[in-house]
């Protein structure tokens, strides 16, 4: 199927890695250009070789802590594709512990960069797009129930879900979509120390898997062809709701 991605142009953030380039990935290899972004400049600079280069893939350092992260992301797609049709953008996880353990300045801290962030460069980069634009927050399972010892991130998935569909609502009639991504158990560089084999963390340890109906850990380009579809112009009729991309691991309707 041609999802219709051929010289589209998307942001992703924290995509030098993990979901986020395995996302990248895919839509460069279905003709897209995308701009990626990530606090590292050896990171940022990896992923764009690895992606093909500059004439398919243009990075930058940025934090989405910060007030100018948005517009830089933005103007930098416009000067170097002409254009913007969307975003993925991945909210880094906050610290572990449960929601009564856990400090005030960890919630404060958190309220920056899982929340406020997210919904910061939403807003900016909505304001640019055209119709046929979409924008997929990269959140969590928590989203639909609780993940033990994550208090803060139970707190404020959820809250950025209902942000989300806010804001589908109201872009809707532009014709720009939002739609939230809950990601469940995938190994990545990020969670090969929770899911990885021990004698070999490119693999799933024994048993990562056991209570997901799939019966195995996901593989992060298995997120990246589902982001990639709903990135889409083929998932055009796709806004407004949360999509469990988890093997079956929430059992909530």
């Amino acid at each position: 199927m041609d999802l219709g991605l051929a010289d589209r142009v998307y942001v992703l953030t924290g995509a030098t890695r993990g979901l986020g380039f395995a996302t990248a990935r895919y839509l460069v290899d279905e003709g897209a250009r995308v701009i990626v972004s990530s606090r590292h400049q050896e990171h940022v600079d990896a992923a764009v070789a690895e992606l093909g280069g500059l004439g398919k893939v243009q990075g930058i350092v940025a934090d989405l802590t910060a007030p100018d992260t948005a517009a830089r992301l933005v103007a930098l797609a416009q000067s170097s594709f002409g254009r913007l049709d969307g975003a993925l953008l991945s909210v880094g996880g906050p610290p572990p512990g449960t929601a009564l353990s856990v400090s005030d300045d960890d919630w404060r801290m958190s309220f920056e960069t899982v929340f406020l962030g997210a919904v910061r460069t939403a807003r900016v980069i909505a304001a640019a797009l055209p119709s046929g634009g979409a924008i997929g927050l990269v959140l969590s399972s928590s989203a639909r129930t609780p993940i033990d010892n994550l208090g803060i991130s139970n707190g404020f998935r959820p809250g950025l879900v209902g942000v989300a569909k806010d804001m589908a609502d109201e872009l809707g009639p532009r014709g720009v979509r939002v739609v939230s991504l809950l990601p469940g158990r995938f190994l990545t560089d990020r969670t090969r120390a929770a899911y990885g084999d021990p004698a070999d963390p490119t693999r799933p340890r024994a048993g990562a898997g056991d209570d997901i109906p799939l019966r195995r850990v996901g593989d992060a380009r298995e997120f990246g062809r589902a982001a990639a579809f709903v990135l889409s112009p083929a998932a055009s009729y796709v806004t407004g709701t949360s999509i469990a991309i988890d093997g079956g691991l929430i059992r909530a309707l």
